[in-house]
């Protein structure tokens, strides 16, 4: 009887560990159901209000397209010249006569190339400045001289010193995506706490492992912001360099369509342009997301 009776008590136990595996097992369940419906909305609304936003945008030009009588040409009639456009973005028919995705093409490996050698220079640079105060009190003087000089000011320089027009825009998009990856870099470098020093030397990092092991991790954050800054004025700065220099790229289409007198490929290309920077700002803040520190 007794033994009857403690396996029932058993049963009775096990059924109740089953029950309550049960029920946390739905609450899990509902809890992540709640937290995806909860990102659908948030979603949504983002997606809702982002169209809102262009569809008001898109108003606001109407009108000033109808108060203009029609010299700016109209959101419709922008589109229309815009997919024609992107229909046939890489036929070449001349020197004069290309494609927006070979004009884009262009543009982005300018860009790049120059992105790249200033980034070459500007994270050594401002490891240096960041890790030593005499390098710091030297070079910063002349950081802040020249991070305000415009972009247009350094393109004569760079036609005499390369006599080429090309590398003298590759010339201008490496001197202005400079300051702001060397001052983060910077910025980062100097942050470091004390205690992160410390733990180096008590383990008797040399100074390559203290380097790459603590100082580089430590600062990719920061750097990364750096980078993601530079590419965006590399990409502001390439179209006023290709309207200088001519020949070819998106600044150059632009220039090229406005001596055409065809606003409508002008106010294309701003909008390829502006989709363009957007991606460049969503991938290095999507790179930036992934270095920085969760707490």
């Amino acid at each position: 009887m007794a033994e009857r009776e403690t396996l029932t008590i058993d049963a009775l136990e096990e059924v109740k560990v089953a029950s309550v595996a049960t029920s946390q097992s739905e609450e899990s369940k509902n809890e992540k159901l709640s937290l995806l419906t909860e990102k659908l909305v948030a979603k949504s609304k983002s997606v809702f209000l982002a169209v809102l936003g262009l569809v008001i945008f898109g108003g606001i030009w109407e009108l000033v397209s109808s108060l203009t009588e029609g010299a700016l040409p109209t959101p419709i009639a922008t589109l229309t010249v815009l997919y024609e456009m992107l229909s046939d973005p890489f036929y070449d028919y001349g020197p004069n006569d290309k494609g927006i995705g070979l004009q884009l093409i262009n543009s982005i490996k300018t860009v790049l190339l120059g992105f790249f050698l200033g980034s070459l220079v500007a994270i050594p640079m401002g490891i240096l400045m960041g890790a030593s105060t005499i390098c710091k009190q030297i070079f910063y003087p002349i950081v802040q001289l020249l991070k305000p000089v415009s972009p247009l000011a350094w393109f004569p320089i760079g036609l005499v010193v390369f006599k080429d027009t090309g590398l003298a825009t590759i010339f201008i998009v490496f001197i202005t995506s400079l300051w702001s990856t060397l001052i983060n870099t910077s910025f980062g470098i100097a942050s470091l706490p004390q205690d992160h020093k410390n733990v180096a030397k008590a383990f008797g990092f040399s100074k390559m492992r203290y380097l790459t092991k603590i100082l580089i991790p430590f600062s990719l954050p920061h750097i990364i912001t750096g980078l993601r800054l530079s590419i965006s004025v590399a990409w502001l700065v390439i179209v006023a360099g290709e309207m200088l220099s001519g020949g070819a790229g998106i600044g150059f289409f632009v220039w090229d369509s406005w001596n055409a007198l065809s606003l409508e490929k002008v106010i294309s290309a701003i909008i390829i342009i502006g989709v363009v920077g957007l991606l460049f700002d969503k991938l290095f803040t999507y790179i930036e997301n992934k270095v920085a520190y969760k707490a």
